[in-house]
C-alpha cells in the first residue's frame, strides 16, 4: 500500500474529512531539504490545492511548513471551508495559480 498513490483510507490531517484516500505530503518539500522532515496524510484535493497555489519554494519562503500554518493561510483556509462540505469522493477541478503556472 503506497501513501504516494492515495490508496490508504482515513482522515485528512488538513481538512479533517474522514473516509478519504490519503497521500503523503512533505511539510517541507523534499527539494527544499525536507526529505527527512515531517509529513502529513492529506486527501488528494487538499494535497493538490496546496501545490496548485504555491511552488515548493513558496511553501518554505511563506513558512507554510506546518499544518497550522497551512490552515492559517487565507487561500488554503478558503479551500478547506469548501472541501469540508463535500463528500469523500469529491475530486474538484483545480486551477494552478499564476505563480505556479509561470514557474513551469
Amino acid at each position: 500500500m503506497s501513501m504516494e498513490t492515495g490508496t490508504a483510507k482515513g482522515r485528512c490531517e488538513l481538512c479533517g474529512r474522514s473516509g478519504v484516500s490519503l497521500t503523503e505530503h512533505h511539510l517541507t518539500p523534499r527539494e527544499q531539504g525536507g526529505t527527512f522532515k515531517g509529513t502529513a496524510l492529506l486527501c488528494p484535493p487538499c494535497h493538490r490545492q496546496i501545490h496548485a497555489l504555491y511552488t515548493n519554494a513558496d511553501l518554505v519562503q511563506r513558512e507554510l511548513t506546518t499544518l497550522d500554518a497551512l490552515r492559517a493561510d487565507e487561500a488554503i483556509a478558503a479551500f478547506i471551508r469548501y472541501i469540508r462540505k463535500q463528500p469523500p469522493s469529491t475530486m474538484p477541478k483545480l486551477r494552478k495559480s499564476v505563480r505556479v503556472r509561470n514557474k513551469h
